[in-house]
């Protein structure tokens, strides 16, 4: 598959055979995600290696993303087969009981009562049964089921995520964080963050190893503090099922759009994420409502969109892979990416958004025009930390971009950016070497010919790495 858009796909019982994982690198996965909420830690350092395994044997070049689970409250386990709350009824949810009812609901979370008001919204599991707080006692929360549905096992009580007294990161958090950079993981997603603190606290926990951070936005003390966690973020996931809970379900569209479009400002790569293709966990094709979404989350900009249980869990990972970048890729035929370059440039000139350094922006902005003027079909970035490819990318050119590294952790991050085949290349001592040999890999690589037009952009061999992207050269390969 061509798309341009990058998936994101998640990885579970469902894709543990080698042979599976072989056939969705093949169809189109860009990133594997590893779950760490459910299942084992071996489980999935396993999984890590395995997919390192896939990735040589298929040629791909796939990053892999360790997703924390973050702070979790949850019900006391209702009886065997569940019970159903019908709307409308009463419930009372206590902190001192080992098993929940249809009556009395258990939670563990013990200063429910100081943190709670009367008015507030309590959700249970996924989102389908929802309670208000009619009245609280010594005894507990008195709450009305305003949504009704069946509860059973021990499902996620979502509380009020302004007055959640549990920190994110939690402890678990940042010993699963350190394991998983041990191991090699190419990004770490941190849950429930609600400011660059949470963020600035993994990236302690982890020194002095390092690895990019996924700020996922699913609170609304994130929404609020948007701006300042995609200046902290190495990439951000619009994780709609939390937010979902968290807002009124009709605001969600609005945020997906305005996330998303924040992050392409920036430069920062964007997941959009959740339920996007859930019928077919079971299901050989999708909704005609999933279809748009996916095609939706493309028009907005998402440099990826991702997968969880339609592949960790579905009846066939491969066939999802392959129809979500089949849509995908025809929706990038629709997408007026001219648009977004005109967008950016715009805020530039106004100083409105907090992208990239002048150099660089400016740079990147002279490719993208002198890709179409010159009839250009490649834009080569040369970078060592990935500024320049992903400066490159918040253009969205329609010449193809390719980002070259030396650092094989950069090759690999690049695979969540928007548009970018990475390849892995020496390090050169002068910008003639730099631009000489970057061409030459792209041309071995069958993604230029001869007689091509590309363009070349880097910073120079001999500044330090981070550096502004100085370097601008027009080459017809030979």
């Amino acid at each position: 598959m061509n798309a341009r858009t990058k998936i994101v796909a998640t990885l579970g019982p469902a894709t543990d055979r080698p042979d599976v994982l072989d056939a969705m690198m093949t169809a189109g996965v860009d990133v594997v995600r590893l779950n760490l909420s459910h299942g084992s830690l071996s489980d999935h350092i396993a999984r890590l290696h395995a997919v390192r395994a896939a990735a040589e044997r298929t040629g791909s070049v796939v990053a892999v993303l360790a997703d924390l689970p973050g702070p979790k409250v949850r019900a006391a386990p209702f009886p065997e087969g569940g019970v159903e709350l019908p709307g409308g009824s009463m419930v009372m949810v206590v902190t001192d009981v080992a098993t929940s009812s249809g009556a009395v609901i258990g939670v563990d979370y013990t200063t429910l009562l100081d943190d709670l008001h009367v008015g507030d919204r309590i959700v249970i599991g996924d989102g389908a049964i929802t309670l208000r707080v009619e009245s609280l006692s010594a005894r507990g929360a008195e709450c009305q089921v305003r949504s009704g549905g069946h509860a059973q096992g021990r499902p996620g009580v979502h509380l009020p995520s302004e007055r959640l007294r549990i920190a994110s990161p939690t402890q678990e958090d940042l010993l699963l964080a350190a394991e998983m950079v041990a191991q090699g993981a190419d990004f770490l997603a941190v849950s429930f963050v609600r400011g660059r603190d949470d963020l600035d606290a993994v990236r302690r926990s982890i020194a002095p190893l390092t690895t990019r951070l996924v700020a996922k936005i699913e609170t609304l003390s994130a929404i609020q503090h948007l701006d300042e966690i995609i200046a902290a973020s190495d990439a951000v996931m619009v994780a709609r099922g939390d937010l979902g809970i968290e807002c009124p379900l009709e605001d969600v569209p609005h945020m997906q759009k305005r996330i998303v479009r924040s992050c392409v400002e920036a430069g920062v790569p964007v997941i959009t994420a959740t339920q996007m293709m859930e019928s077919m966990i079971t299901a050989p094709s999708p909704t005609r409502a999933e279809v748009s979404d996916v095609a939706n989350a493309v028009f907005d900009g998402s440099d990826a969109i991702m997968l969880s249980g339609e592949t960790a869990i579905g009846a066939d990972p491969v066939n999802v892979v392959r129809t979500m970048a089949r849509v995908a890729e025809h929706a990038e035929r629709e997408a007026n990416y001219a648009q977004w370059a005109e967008h950016v440039v715009r805020l530039n000139q106004i100083g409105a958004v907090n992208g990239p350094d002048p150099i660089t922006t400016a740079i990147t902005h002279a490719a993208g025009l002198a890709a179409t003027d010159a009839g250009a079909v490649a834009i080569l970035c040369c970078t060592r930390s990935g500024r320049t490819a992903l400066a490159m990318a918040r253009f969205r050119p329609s010449a193809r971009l390719i980002g070259l590294s030396p650092d094989p952790e950069t090759v690999r991050a690049l695979a969540l950016s928007w548009g970018i085949t990475s390849l892995h290349v020496e390090t050169y001592k002068n910008t003639d070497e730099l631009v000489w040999f970057a061409v030459e890999k792209a041309v071995q690589n069958g993604l230029v010919h001869s007689n091509d037009i590309v363009l070349v952009l880097a910073g120079a061999p001999d500044r330090p790495s981070g550096a502004a992207t100085d370097v601008l050269r027009i080459v017809r390969v030979a």
